[in-house]
C-alpha cells in the first residue's frame, strides 16, 4: 500500500518519543529504493535497525530482526516488508513466510500486523485489505494522506466489513505527523 516505508518511519519516531526502544527491520527486498528509504527513515527517527540487501529472501532478514530484537534490550519492532501487490501469488506467499518466522522466534511477544491505506485509493483498497487479512491477520489500519483533499471514506466499508480498527492516521509528510486515530474527529471531517 502507499506511503508504508514513511508511515514506518513516523511510527517508529512516535514510539521513541515516548520513551520505547524501538528496532527496524528493513525487509522490503523487492522494490527498488526501500532499503535506503527505510535506513534514511531510521536516521530521522534515530533508532536502529537490521537491513537487508536488495533481492535477498525478506524472511531472512526478518529472521535476523527477530534474533537481534529477542537478544537486546528493545521495547519494540517494526518490520517493513514488500507487500503493496496482494494480486502477486509470491508477494503474498513471502508475507505468510515472514509472519512464521516473527511466530517461531518471537512466539510470548504480542504482535500487531498493520496494513497502510492510502486515504485518496478508492475502492480497491477493500480487496486490497481483504487479501492481505486473509493471509496475514491484519488487526490495524494506518491511514495515510488525510493532509490531501481526500477524505479517506473508503475506511468506513473497509472496517465495516472486516473490523478491522484504524489505529494511526497520518496527516503530512513531516517525521511527527502521525496521530492516534480518533473516530469521532475523523466522522466529523467527513460530514
Amino acid at each position: 500500500m502507499f506511503g508504508k516505508t514513511t508511515s514506518i518511519g513516523k511510527l517508529a519516531n512516535l514510539y521513541k518519543s515516548q520513551g520505547k526502544r524501538v528496532l527496524l527491520a528493513g525487509a522490503d527486498t523487492f522494490r527498488a529504493g526501500a532499503i535506503e528509504q527505510i535506513d534514511i527513515w531510521a536516521k530521522r527517527a534515530d533508532v536502529n535497525i537490521c537491513l537487508g540487501k536488495d533481492g535477498q529472501d525478506p524472511a531472512s532478514v526478518i529472521y535476523d530482526a527477530t534474533k537481534l530484537f529477542a537478544n537486546s534490550d528493545f521495547d519494540i519492532l517494526i518490520c517493513d516488508t514488500a507487500g503493496r501487490l496482494h494480486n502477486k501469488k509470491n508477494l503474498m506467499d513471502e508475507l505468510d513466510k515472514i509472519k512464521r518466522t516473527i511466530d517461531k522466534n518471537l512466539h510470548n511477544i504480542l504482535t500487531n500486523v498493520y496494513i497502510v491505506v492510502d486515504s485518496t485509493t478508492g475502492q480497491n483498497a477493500t480487496v486490497q485489505v481483504k487479501n492481505f487479512y486473509e493471509r496475514t491477520s491484519v488487526n490495524g489500519i494506518i491511514l495515510t494522506k488525510l493532509d490531501s483533499t481526500a477524505k479517506g471514506g473508503i475506511i468506513l466499508n473497509i472496517v465495516d466489513e472486516l473490523s478491522i480498527p484504524v489505529k494511526y492516521i497520518g496527516v503530512g509528510e513531516h517525521i511527527d505527523d502521525i496521530e492516534v486515530f480518533d473516530s469521532k474527529k475523523f466522522v466529523d471531517s467527513i460530514i
